[in-house]
């Protein structure tokens, strides 16, 4: 990987860079600020869409191994990060169908563009990155734009976007809309640099506003102050500015690049989605059109949920409510989870939270609870995913510190972020840790070497389920009257989405089976607020189809679910062959999918894409 400067142009001269709270995302024609530039050239055996690795270097086990630990190079850094992503997002287990009738990891030369981008008013900058390939089609001049998918790094959406964008000559810009892996060592005072390098706090890409006695690691979506969820349609607009002004630089016989000569078609998967979902409301005839798959939306309209408040139920009640149905989908840490039932079953009932005086009524108790909240059956046992790989209470503890605001040292249950013993508690990172989060870490702890250190766990009430007080806790701050609630809930208030533009192609595509963002709570109140509004929308319901197409690598899941991004890359296909005049714009369809027999191996047909 070559890396050469390039200058990018920056139309405002200053950026306020002070605290205050964000309100509803503000028009699409402010002004934006680019620092940092860099670009690095990918051909022969590093590519865009892969750095060399090809499917059979992204189905290994084992990352690409840096030949230094403490001091991985930059391509090194960019090749384990692309594993990470690609491996995170995608089925690409022999079997799966992936590079076979869905989805292509065909080697695509070209140069990436990266920089820091800031919003007005906001505290820390988020990253933003085009993928420029040599194949790049100047007479259909299109731009996909992406955001990342939960809150990965700006990778993050390279099994999304750039494996449908890159291949058929359109350039790719990404934002990790304010979250992504820049951590921070409080206690070593080392960051992330812009290459993705370990480095000091004056060259770090995030350095947090830490309380005085703040330990352990801050996680930029956690710990940024500024709520990025409110801003992630106007991250997604920074990025495609970022596009257009780069194609003037890289290819300057070509400029001016515009919104009004280029086609720019938005797409996103989980977060991501719902990020493209609140660029579609930002006013402006910016977009062409816009795919949100299984995305993470808060409409206003009957049956929309905040991901608060239904995480914070499922990490309480869920982990007992699974003791209720019989045959759950198995993963490897089933049987962990499985020991968890009876005591968080016992303890919610002493806590007057369930009813029943044995395990077996306190688990109807629960599920039943859930239910009459709105969970499906479907979603409450595809949800077993997440509390075998303790997924709600991560979400929670992260969440809770964004939308309060709050900085390291101050999370209003006390929850923080360090490396850890094996009994849990914290400890110093290891420089090899440090040079591997940028690449390895998913934007929520715990992984890549970082853990959430509970400080309720030690004095639990109950030791066979030292996680309840901390979840009762994070539940009040849904629920109580308390002024760190109220902080929550407001932040919580400014992610909610409005219609999308009027005119705007649109189509959803949400599996029936999401245990994680069930589709009752997101995208089936966001298009029927959409349609009230006058919008026309798209929405395609995939039944068989779960939140994670990377743990349909797992036998049992794959036995019992489809991969949702076929059905994402055809709504692409669908859209761009509607915007080419070629096709109307696709009808809504219920999708009965079907899995591949156990051992077997998936095939189109089993899919019923609607053509």
């Amino acid at each position: 990987m070559i890396i050469i400067p390039v200058r990018v142009p920056v139309l405002a001269a200053a950026v306020l860079l002070v605290a205050c709270a964000a309100g509803p995302q503000r028009p699409a024609t402010e002004p934006a600020m680019f620092t940092q530039p860099r670009t690095s050239e990918h051909r022969g055996a590093d590519d865009l869409l892969s750095a060399g690795l090809g499917l059979d270097g992204l189905r290994a086990t084992a990352p690409p191994p840096f030949a230094d630990p403490e001091h991985p190079t930059a391509a090194e850094r960019r090749r384990r990060a692309l594993w990470s992503n690609w491996r995170g997002i995608a089925d690409l287990m022999p079997g799966g169908g992936y590079g076979e009738f869905y989805g292509s990891l065909a080697a695509v030369p070209g140069r990436e563009f990266h920089a820091m981008a800031t919003l007005p008013r906001a505290r820390h900058p988020h990253r933003v990155m085009l993928q420029l390939p040599d194949g790049f089609d100047l007479q259909r001049r299109c731009v996909v734009v992406t955001a990342s998918s939960g809150s990965r790094g700006v990778y993050g959406a390279i099994a999304v976007a750039g494996a449908w964008g890159l291949p058929r000559g359109c350039a790719v810009a990404y934002t990790d809309k304010g979250a992504g892996t820049d951590y921070f060592d409080l206690d070593a005072d080392l960051g992330v640099d812009g290459d993705g390098g370990v480095a000091e706090a004056a060259s770090a890409a995030f350095v947090p506003g830490a309380a005085q006695a703040a330990t352990g690691i801050a996680i930029k979506h956690a710990h940024s102050q500024d709520n990025p969820e409110a801003d992630w349609g106007r991250h997604v607009r920074q990025a495609a500015e970022f596009a257009l002004r780069t194609l003037d630089e890289a290819l300057p016989q070509a400029a001016p690049f515009t919104f009004d000569n280029t086609r720019i078609i938005a797409v996103g998967l989980s977060n991501g989605g719902g990020a493209v979902l609140r660029a579609a409301e930002l006013e402006g005839d910016w977009l062409d059109a816009v795919v949100a798959g299984a995305p993470n939306v808060l409409a206003k309209g009957e049956g929309a949920r905040a991901l608060y408040d239904y995480t914070t139920e499922a990490a309480l009640l869920m982990p007992c409510a699974l003791a209720h149905p019989s045959e759950l989908p198995q993963s490897p840490l089933s049987a962990i989870a499985g020991a968890q039932r009876a005591p968080r079953c016992e303890a919610l009932a002493k806590a007057g939270l369930v009813e029943g005086g044995d395990i077996a009524a306190q688990a109807r108790s629960a599920w039943e609870r859930l239910r009459a909240q709105g969970w499906t059956e479907q979603a409450l046992r595809a949800g077993a995913l997440s509390v075998d790989f303790d997924l709600w209470r991560a979400v929670a503890v992260t969440y809770a510190s964004a939308y309060g605001r709050h900085g390291p040292g101050e999370h209003p249950c006390g929850y923080g972020f360090a490396a850890q013993h094996p009994d849990f508690s914290p400890r110093a990172a290891t420089a090899a840790e440090r040079a591997a989060w940028w690449s390895d870490a998913s934007g929520i702890p715990p992984g890549a070497g970082v853990g959430i250190v509970d400080p309720h766990a030690a004095t639990a009430a109950a030791p066979a389920d030292p996680a309840l007080p901390g979840l009762q806790c994070l539940r009040a701050l849904w629920e109580g009257t308390a002024a760190d609630g109220d902080r929550l809930r407001a932040g919580v208030a400014a992610t909610r989405a409005g219609p999308p533009r009027a005119g705007l192609p649109l189509l959803v595509v949400h599996g029936a089976d999401d245990g994680l963002i069930p589709l009752a709570f997101s995208s089936a109140p966001y298009v029927a607020a959409a349609r009230a509004a006058g919008r026309e929308v798209g929405f395609w319901q995939v039944r068989g189809a779960q939140h994670f197409d990377a743990f349909l690598a797992l036998p049992d899941y794959a036995a019992r679910y489809v991969p949702l991004l076929p059905y994402v890359y055809a709504a692409l296909d669908r859209v761009e062959a509607h915007l080419d005049g070629a096709a109307g714009l696709p009808a809504d369809a219920v999708i009965d999918a079907s899995p591949r027999a156990a051992g077997g191996a998936l095939d189109a047909e089993s899919l019923a894409i609607p053509r």
